[in-house]
């Protein structure tokens, strides 16, 4: 019987286990996720290997990779239905980095901009696995056959990296091996913005505590967060236009319409007679709705390391079966000596 088109599908992705969870990375990744699980196969990996390319996270990985296992338990994401596991784990994605390295040219890593920004002024002293980042994760998506990646605006660059090193493996032994693996974008709030600063990216990387709603925050914490998050002196806005000239009242209004699976239209349309305070009261409330729960969830899994740590070892050898099963055909197209 022949497979619908969503469940030919395959859809792999990962969060890097740096600690501090926070609304971007849910609404951005894993509240779409909980979604396409629904109806299409899906791979969700704990990106260790990947968060490693910076010497602050390395003393705190076991910690923050279970911290993300119990963050996409908590938020939907099923183990039963779903692989979840740990990168470093399953070897596969360390021998095909290298393997797709040799077909990568320097010229396609040269035009990467997230290794310029992330190593700015110290480039000559940045490690050679930042700048061979979206090599490895080409890896961890072609390894499986993935059909289907959601990704943010981030990440385009990259995913786009992993089509064409697919591409350019394929042409160069004359098969059709890998896929070529397509973008998910979905969702109002793709790129959640810094709640001080509506020009650059939610991260748990800021020094500011107050540029984010943490998973782990509570209802205080969200409200005075929201309360304090910067506006402009201007009246709500009456439609779309010109809201690229108001980046922070535009992320309040994607967060605000993500979390209800409005359109920012229809946000706008819901709040157009209110001020401000109003609206930001009413953000407040059904962010702690959302919130509250997975953070109440998310301890209760962290305080019992044995259910969490069955989930990722059962989830690592489910991904192992399939990336030995890839790698061994692999080889062998590749002509390795006893494959």
């Amino acid at each position: 019987m022949e497979k619908s088109e969503e469940e030919a599908k395959l859809i792999f992705s990962g969060v890097q286990p740096t600690g501090n969870l926070h609304l971007g990375n849910y609404l951005g990744a894993i509240k779409n996720w909980v979604e396409l699980q629904k109806k299409t196969k899906c791979i969700f990996c704990i990106v260790d290997l990947h968060a490693i390319t910076t010497q602050d996270n390395q003393n705190r990985i076991l910690k923050n990779t279970r911290e993300v296992a119990a963050a996409y338990i908590a938020s939907g994401i099923d183990p039963k239905k779903n692989i979840i596991f740990v990168q470093s784990n399953v070897t596969g994605h360390s021998e095909l980095s290298w393997i797709l390295s040799c077909h990568t040219p320097i010229g396609w890593l040269n035009r990467m901009t997230q290794f310029k920004d992330k190593a700015g002024k110290n480039k000559e002293r940045a490690a050679l696995g930042l700048y061979s980042y979206p090599v490895l994760m080409a890896a961890d998506i072609l390894l499986y056959k993935s059909t289907h990646v959601p990704v943010g605006e981030d990440q385009k660059q990259h995913l786009e990296l992993s089509r064409d090193i697919a591409q350019a493996f394929n042409r160069y032994y004359d098969v059709n091996f890998f896929p070529v693996p397509e973008p998910i974008i979905t969702g109002n709030a793709t790129r959640v913005m810094s709640l001080k600063d509506g020009s650059k990216k939610m991260s748990k990387s800021d020094p500011s505590d107050q540029s984010r709603v943490n998973l782990s925050d509570d209802s205080e914490e969200i409200k005075k967060k929201i309360q304090k998050a910067k506006t402009d002196s201007e009246p709500f806005p009456s439609s779309l236009e010109n809201l690229d000239d108001r980046p922070e009242i535009k992320n309040l209004i994607n967060i605000f319409s993500s979390l209800k699976n409005n359109s920012p239209e229809e946000t706008i349309a819901q709040y157009l007679s209110k001020d401000f305070k109003y609206f930001k009261e009413e953000l407040s409330n059904l962010i702690i709705e959302r919130v509250s729960k997975i953070s109440s969830e998310m301890q209760k899994l962290l305080r019992d390391y044995t259910y969490l740590d069955s989930i990722l070892i059962q989830g690592s050898e489910r991904a192992n079966e399939i990336a030995e099963t890839n790698i061994k055909e692999l080889k062998k197209i590749i002509g390795f000596f006893g494959s």
